[in-house]
C-alpha cells in the first residue's frame, strides 16, 4: 500500500491537461473528459506499476491530454526485455479495460452511450500511443527494436527522425480531416516540442547511458560482441559504438590485423576518470 501511495505522490497534471479541461467546461463535454482522465490514468499507472516491480528509479509521472510519459532515472542499461515489458504495460490495460467495459453493458450496468464513449476513447489512446513518435509507447518500441543491432547514440538518432515524418504524416492527415481541432493541434505542437528537446539533449542522454555503464552498478551482460578498432579512432569515436545490453571487447586493429586488444572499461576510465577526452585508442594501448 506505502508503495502505491508512493507513486501516487509522483502525478504530476501536465499544464496542457488543464488547457484541455477548460475546453471540456466551455463545451459542456466534462463527463467525456472523466473517462478519458480514467483511462489515461490506468494507462501510466500499467507502465509506472511494472516500473516498480523492477524497481526502477522513477521520478515524475505526467499526465498528458493524449497519455502520460513516466520519467525513469534509468539511463539505458535496464535490460531490454524489462524495457519492453513496461512500456508494454501501458497499451495492455485498454485490452482488460475494454473486456471489463464489454462485460457491464451486457449485464446492463452501464448504458450504451457510456460505454460508446469509452470504448471509442480507449481505442483512440491505444491506437494513438502506438504511433512511431517519440515519446509515445510507439515510438519508445521503436527505440528499443534499433537499439538491439544498433548502438545506443545511432538508435536514439534514427528514432528521431523516424518520429519526425511520422509526426508530419500524421500532422498533414490531421489538416486534412479536421483542420480546427484545437486539442490536435495542442497535441502535435507538444510532440514537435518534445522532439526538438530530445534532440537538443541526446548528446546528454548519451554521457549519462556511458556514466551510468561506468560508475553505475555492474551489469551482468549476457552477450559478448567485439569491436574492430582501428588505433587511429579517437576514444569518442569508440564509446559511439557501444550498444546497450552487449559487453564490447576491443580488438585493436592496423592495416587489417589484430595487434592488441582492450576492455571497454579501460576505455570508459580513459575517458571519464583520466579525462582523455582527445585521446586515440593507440595512445590508451601503450598507456596499458
Amino acid at each position: 500500500m506505502n508503495n502505491f501511495i508512493g507513486l501516487l505522490r509522483k502525478i504530476h497534471i501536465h499544464p496542457l491537461f488543464w488547457i484541455i479541461v477548460g475546453i471540456a467546461v466551455i463545451t459542456a463535454r466534462f463527463h467525456e473528459l472523466l473517462i478519458l482522465f480514467s483511462i489515461l490514468f490506468i494507462h501510466e499507472m500499467g507502465h509506472s506499476i511494472m516500473a516498480h516491480f523492477f524497481s526502477w528509479r522513477i521520478k515524475k509521472i505526467s499526465i498528458l491530454p493524449f497519455g502520460g510519459v513516466a520519467e525513469m532515472d534509468e539511463h539505458g542499461n535496464r535490460p531490454l526485455k524489462e524495457e519492453l515489458l513496461v512500456i508494454l504495460a501501458g497499451p495492455i490495460q485498454h485490452v482488460w479495460l475494454a473486456i471489463v467495459m464489454f462485460v457491464l453493458f451486457k449485464m446492463h450496468i452501464i448504458s450504451i452511450s457510456f460505454f460508446q464513449t469509452f470504448m471509442d476513447y480507449n481505442l483512440m489512446i491505444l491506437l494513438f500511443n502506438l504511433l512511431p513518435i517519440w515519446p509515445l509507447d510507439g515510438g519508445k518500441l521503436l527505440h528499443l527494436l534499433f537499439s538491439v543491432n544498433k548502438p545506443f547514440l545511432q538508435a536514439i538518432r534514427i528514432t528521431l527522425f523516424i518520429s519526425l515524418l511520422f509526426l508530419l504524416i500524421f500532422h498533414v492527415i490531421s489538416i486534412i480531416i479536421t483542420p480546427f481541432n484545437l486539442n490536435i493541434w495542442i497535441v502535435v505542437i507538444y510532440l514537435y516540442i518534445s522532439l526538438w528537446a530530445e534532440w537538443k539533449q541526446m548528446n546528454f542522454v548519451f554521457m549519462r547511458f556511458l556514466l551510468e555503464r561506468y560508475y553505475g552498478k555492474k551489469m551482468d551482460f549476457k552477450r559478448l560482441r567485439p569491436l574492430n578498432i582501428n588505433g587511429e579512432e579517437f576514444l569518442y569515436e569508440v564509446l559511439e559504438k557501444f550498444q546497450r545490453g552487449k559487453k564490447h571487447p576491443l580488438l585493436i586493429m592496423k592495416d587489417g590485423k589484430e595487434i592488441g586488444h582492450l576492455d571497454e572499461n579501460e576505455v570508459l576510465h580513459a575517458y571519464f576518470a583520466e579525462k582523455q577526452i582527445d585521446a586515440k585508442v593507440k595512445d590508451l594501448m601503450y598507456s596499458y
